[in-house]
């Protein structure tokens, strides 16, 4: 172990300016310690007893990500950690854990507090020092959060993305096999020389039919008894495409209908036609929801783009409350609908645009909502409530679950940092205390209001700063 000696401690970026004579005042108070690799230095929640200066060695700096302990940092000789002079920190918000052996000089509380009434440029210093650990912890933080935010989305974003893409890819199969019998079947219907007047009342009768106003929509047994008596009219008219019945009743099209559209051509041209028939009709489904899936693709990446800001700057913009919102809930939808989880959306038609930060406010709705749809999965099932008004200068979002609520001995501490009441590897307990800081850089307010059966989460945003 090195000597501890004043020149040692003006080695430290923050002690360089500090006089010699304050310096050895520190030598002369501290206690210097060995630590072998492996020992623990602080557990998150530990009280700080002292200020700590790393004069040799490294030490790991983790924080709690799930069921795992994950390291956003290294201390280094010359760093100083522990307690710092009036920083409201007492207790250690991260792990720390000695992965070098180390020395370190360790100056109590009361000694340092001694330091701040007799010392200008050692108080100066070790304030500077609190500073610069706020900033790279909040700036740690907000892109943890924001990862965090991303991971709570991604998995249901995965499983929406998939399923369209998925739809595209058999729909483009299925579409490929019709075509390959497109010349067979032209081959059929020309050879017959139908009449083109007999032809254009068939297409007539059958554009009414397929555009007329469905009634409601029939239920599984409706559907399947639809079917069988499709089946049968088939197969007694020499029809033999099974999966033709199926396509008739997605189209609405019953019995009494292929009756009315049977009358047109010769009973020698029925079979060939009823072919073609069937390769429209397949063909026009396999289109529409191509296009429908690809439409779905489309709003997912516009709710991805407006979650997250990508195509704006970086300053506040006056946005809409209501479009934030209602992102947010498309981007949960995987987990809302495996929640069981009703939308209810109570919005005000006149609610006006806010000067705010989009992609700050998208976090917030997501943790809020997110911790709601989690709030309700003991009863399997829920009702998610989300009211907006216009209060004098503020948009007001009030966000309401029908889960068991929080009690009332830990309704204050559920927006303090790393506190959560689920499940080891289920929350971080950044979520609720990253939504109160996002607020209050908005100059807003987050209130909470809890009863049996019953949360709300009221957010108050100003519509214009000044």
């Amino acid at each position: 172990m090195q000597p501890c000696t004043v020149e040692l401690l003006k080695s430290f970026e923050p002690l360089a300016e500090v006089p010699d004579d304050q310096l050895q005042w520190l030598l002369d108070i501290g206690e210097c310690r060995e630590i072998k690799t492996g020992e623990t230095i602080y557990e998150i929640g530990d009280t700080f007893h002292s200020t700590d200066f790393l004069l040799e060695g490294k030490f790991s700096v983790s924080i709690q990500q799930g069921k795992q302990a994950n390291e956003i940092g290294i201390f280094e000789s010359g760093a100083i950690s522990g307690y710092l002079p009036f920083s409201r920190g007492k207790i250690s918000t991260v792990y720390v854990i000695c992965v070098q052996d180390a020395v370190v000089m360790s100056v109590s509380i009361e000694n340092i507090k001694k330091a701040t009434k007799l010392y200008f440029e050692l108080t100066e210093a070790l304030v500077h020092t609190m500073i610069t650990r706020v900033r790279y912890a909040t700036t740690r933080q907000q892109q943890y959060e924001k990862m965090f935010a991303l991971g709570k989305l991604s998995a249901g974003l995965a499983h929406e993305l998939n399923n369209p893409a998925a739809a595209i890819g058999r729909n483009a199969a299925s579409l490929s096999e019709l075509l390959q019998n497109i010349p067979k079947i032209f081959k059929q219907t020309a050879g017959l020389k139908l009449d083109p007047a007999q032809m254009e009342i068939f297409q007539e009768r059958l554009h009414a039919i397929i555009d007329r106003e469905q009634e409601n929509e029939l239920s599984m047994l409706e559907k399947s008894a639809m079917e069988d008596e499709l089946t049968d009219w088939l197969e007694e008219h020499g029809i033999d495409d099974y999966t033709f019945a199926e396509i008739l009743v997605d189209y609405g099209i019953n019995v009494t209908d292929l009756e009315y559209l049977a009358v047109i051509p010769p009973e020698n041209a029925l079979v060939p036609v009823f072919k073609w028939l069937s390769y429209h009709l397949s063909t026009s489904k396999i289109v529409k929801e191509i296009a429908e899936a690809s439409t779905r693709i489309s709003e997912l990446v516009g709710a991805v783009k407006n979650f997250s800001h990508m195509d704006r700057g970086g300053d506040k913009q006056f946005i809409s409350i209501h479009s934030g919102l209602e992102s947010t809930i498309t981007l949960l939808n995987y987990k809302i609908k495996k929640g069981n989880i009703k939308i209810v959306l109570d919005f005000a038609h006149d609610l006006p645009l806010a000067k705010a930060l989009a992609g700050e406010l998208n976090q917030v709705w997501t943790n809020i909502i997110d911790n709601a749809i989690d709030a309700m999965a003991i009863n399997n099932k829920g009702t998610l409530t989300i009211n907006t008004k216009q209060e004098r200068n503020s948009v007001v979002v009030t966000i309401t679950d029908n889960g068991p609520g929080i009690p009332e001995d830990i309704s204050p501490m559920i927006f303090d940092p790393f506190f959560t009441t689920k499940e080891i590897g289920k929350g971080t307990g950044l979520g609720l205390d990253v939504v109160m800081r996002i607020i209050e850089q908005h100059h807003g307010s987050v209130k909470l209001k809890s009863v049996p059966g019953q949360t709300s989460f009221i957010v108050c945003i100003p519509i214009n700063e000044k």
